[in-house]
């Protein structure tokens, strides 16, 4: 029995030396080997590297959360545009992404952006919220919007697991048909879709402790103290089967300013 307890405290202290962590930017090098997820049936990065080189215009990448992502594209510098609403990612991007000739501008409201009608050829937005309306207004026609998006059935299993009935509800509505229909009736063509359910495997609770103090609204109200009874199911549930398990939910769609 002693031995058992002795083996929960050091659970604990760990996964609350985990809860402690930092995070800056959209950085999960942390979890590299931890957490592994299936790989999505299509390439987001792809999507926008083929409209990107083909534009001559303007570009934005909306929610550029630490910039990571947008540099990577190596964008044309004096015509890419990025836009950040979480206060401590504006701090980091506004010191590194002019550097590269990138101009930052931070949102306060999905549907109030900070550009002129017609402004870019190219808008692309990875997992950031967005007003349809909003997106037309700032595209030149036939300027293209691509987008991948987190949806509303997103890791809620394992909220239920950690939280019980605190846990995020699904959001069924949101999800690739309704918001395909949305960009639709505001004057968009879409012309490309895809949705899918990909598997998220933990190979430590730390990891997932690490995972869900980031991903605060999947795990609304979430600590160590408060789902440690949780945590240790999880951990005897790993030990067994070698794994955590969780469902994502992803969608991507293309569409085009008529």
């Amino acid at each position: 029995m002693g031995k058992g307890k002795t083996e929960m405290d050091q659970w604990k202290q760990s996964w609350l030396q985990e809860e402690r962590r930092s995070f800056r930017g959209w950085d999960f090098s942390a979890l590299a080997g931890r957490m592994e997820g299936e790989e999505l049936p299509w390439n987001y990065e792809a999507a926008v590297r083929t409209y990107m080189n083909a534009a001559a215009g303007n570009l934005l990448d909306m929610g550029t959360g630490g910039g990571e992502f947008l540099l990577s594209l190596s964008p044309p510098p004096g015509r890419t545009y990025a836009t950040e609403a979480y206060p401590p990612n504006v701090e980091i991007c506004s010191k590194l992404l002019p550097q590269h000739g990138i101009e930052l501008r931070q949102v306060f409201s999905d549907d109030s952006l900070p550009f002129a009608d017609g402004s870019f050829e190219l808008v692309m937005n990875r997992h950031e919220a967005f007003s349809a309306g909003e997106v037309y207004r700032i595209l030149q026609p036939g300027g293209a919007f691509i987008t991948q998006q987190v949806g509303g059935r997103n890791n809620r299993a394992l909220s239920e697991l950690l939280l019980g009935e605190d846990a995020a509800p699904a959001d069924y509505g949101f999800c690739l048909e309704p918001v395909c229909s949305e960009l639709q009736r505001s004057g968009f063509k879409v012309i490309e879709t895809a949705e899918a359910f990909p598997l998220l495997r933990f190979r430590d609770v730390g990891a997932l402790v690490y995972f869900a103090k980031i991903i605060e609204w999947e795990f609304p109200g979430f600590s160590v103290e408060k789902g440690y009874d949780r945590l240790i199911r999880l951990q005897q549930q790993l030990e067994r089967e070698g794994y955590i398990e969780s469902m994502e939910h992803r969608f991507m769609i293309v569409a085009v300013k008529r």
